[in-house]
This record gives C-alpha cells, structure tokens and sequence, in this order.
C-alpha cells in the first residue's frame, strides 16, 4: 500500500507532459503573462498607484505559476508512442513510419 503510496508521488514529482503539453503550457504562460502585465500597467497608471500595479503583476506571475508548472493531466493528452526497445538485428523494422504525413516505409 506504502509502495503505491510512493509510486503515484513519484509520477507527480517526474512531471510527465507531452510535446503538445509542452506547447499548451508556453502559450498559456505567454497570454497569462501578457495580460497580467497589462492589466497591471493600466491598473497602475489609471489610479496612479505603482504599489497596486506590483501587486497585481506579481499576484498574476504566480498565478500563471500555479497554472504552468505542475504536470496537471490536460499536458499529457497525447503521449508519445516509443518503439519497443530492440535487440541488435533480431528486433522487428517497422515497414510504414509517416514523418509530416509522409510514409518513408
């Protein structure tokens, strides 16, 4: 039970995300980050308050930090597919590899 226990932390901890995950996460972090910037700048400017304006920018930074840098699940919804580890020449070539929708095989 202890074992299991241990396993699902270690998964969480390994932060396993896909390519697509990957992209998913810079965009978010990218527009999150944007907005906030803006938000605060004409927050900041508007009242004249560059305390109000530090305040909401670093409030949204760790919110976009909340949000990028754990591996929630919506990262790792198309996981890479590995070949099978192979034996020198005994293991099996696959025929049909499609590299940007072109088959090579």
């Amino acid at each position: 039970m202890a074992e299991q226990l241990l396993d699902q932390v270690r998964d969480l901890a390994e932060g396993q995300i896909d390519f697509e995950g990957q992209k998913l996460a810079e965009l978010i972090a990218n527009v999150a980050l944007i907005l906030v910037g803006t938000i605060a700048f004409i927050v900041g400017y508007i009242l004249q308050d560059i305390k109000l304006a530090l305040f909401i920018a670093l409030g949204g930074t760790a919110l976009t930090f909340v949000v990028v840098i754990p591996p929630w699940p919506f990262y790792n919804r198309n996981p890479v597919k590995w070949l099978p580890v192979g034996r020198g020449a005994t293991a099996a070539i696959p025929q049909n590899i499609v590299i940007n929708e072109k088959s090579l095989g």
